[in-house]
């Protein structure tokens, strides 16, 4: 039977120019429901977490055994994407075609976004009481606006100067996402509301680029830096395509932004064959390795989402259990001793963490 853990990390961290120290204390809970042969977080908000387990989306308050099962019942698959402010969203298979879906908690508050006369339509974010996604028109996907119902999209999609878009991530005015030009071609994009304030937020002579997440007037994501296709680095805009901010940290061979909540962003960077769990506060020095703080055993992980909350962090993702063959869900917690102690932290941990592990070895 599978067993859940806690696992806590005590990290002491001295405050350079501050007398005495702080500590700074890391979980990481695993939400991987009893009996389920695979699951995901994929996103964390007031509370809760959403993902999916074995095809079915799931929405967990802090625990494995929080779990509840999303999935309509007129559906075969659902998965959940995107949470906040008490709102869940995702897409559900029903008759072979996928639906955008808005939950409340429950598989019983189910709304389908999805806009009449579609092929489909897929949701990936919310927040503030807007939803974000893409919508096949028949005619190519695009960016997607709702605010609620199925009647209330809006079309993202720039006229005329892309084949098809899609929207990522939303948070207050701003909703982020991608156009795409072409064959393997595509731009980060930025939008405020409607397909007229498009922005494209790829850097000057780069090749492609990818804004996948949005709060407080900054978008994360990543960019490729050279011409070929895995040369890609964590991004950070501030809403425009000039001024970005190559997040890589030294040694990765890949790296990518998947979260942003105020001055913090997550996702992963590439350590020689494994992806790693990754955290940032702003430059590619402040990188830490999240995935020093799992137990051994798991050989690769996946930051997906991040909230910062007064002095609390919390971070969705899951992590590979090789003893098991399976993805987990996981939900990775920092309580925050002091603001200015943060940056001292982020910039200490991939040591501490290592050399922590290797005493409890």
């Amino acid at each position: 039977m599978k067993k859940s853990f806690v696992f806590v990390a005590f990290i002491m961290v001295s405050l350079g120019m501050c007398s005495g120290s702080a500590w700074a204390v890391w979980s990481v809970t695993n939400l991987h429901p009893a009996g389920a042969s695979v699951s995901h977080a994929y996103g964390v908000s007031g509370g809760q977490q959403v993902g999916d387990a074995d095809g079915d989306a799931s929405l967990w308050t802090g625990t494995a055994a929080s779990r509840v099962n999303l999935k309509p019942a007129s559906a075969t698959y659902s998965y959940g994407k995107g949470v906040g402010g008490g709102q869940q969203v995702g897409y559900a298979t029903v008759l072979g075609v996928s639906h955008a879906s808005l939950w409340s908690g429950s598989a019983a508050t189910w709304v389908d976004l999805t806009p009449s006369g579609s092929v489909g339509a897929l949701a990936y974010g919310v927040s503030d009481g807007k939803q974000v996604g893409t919508t096949n028109t028949g005619g190519g996907y695009h960016a997607s606006l709702w605010t609620g119902t199925a009647e209330s999209w809006v079309d993202l999609n720039p006229t005329g100067s892309t084949t098809q878009s899609e929207a990522y991530g939303v948070s207050s005015t701003q909703q982020v996402g991608r156009t795409v030009y072409g064959v393997d071609s595509y731009h980060a994009a930025l939008w405020s509301g409607t397909a007229a304030t498009w922005v494209d937020l790829n850097p000057p002579g780069k090749a492609k680029s990818f804004a996948w997440a949005v709060s407080d007037g900054k978008q994360g994501g990543w960019v490729t830096v050279g011409g070929a296709y895995g040369d890609e680095h964590a991004a950070l805009w501030s809403g425009l395509a000039d001024g970005w901010v190559d997040l890589h940290p030294a040694g990765a061979s890949d790296s990518k932004v998947y979260g942003v909540s105020g001055s913090l962003q997550v996702g992963i960077a590439w350590l020689g064959s494994d992806l790693h769990a990754s955290l940032w506060s702003g430059t590619p020095e402040s990188w830490a390795d999240l995935h020093t703080l799992l137990p051994l055993g798991y050989t690769y992980s996946i930051a997906t989402g991040i909230e910062v909350s007064g002095s609390d962090i919390w971070v969705s993702g899951y992590a590979y259990n090789a003893s098991l063959h399976r993805d987990e869900a996981m939900l990775w917690h920092d309580v925050i001793p002091e603001p200015s102690s943060f940056l001292t932290l982020a910039a200490g941990l991939p040591a501490l963490a290592f050399g922590l592990r290797r005493r409890l070895r």
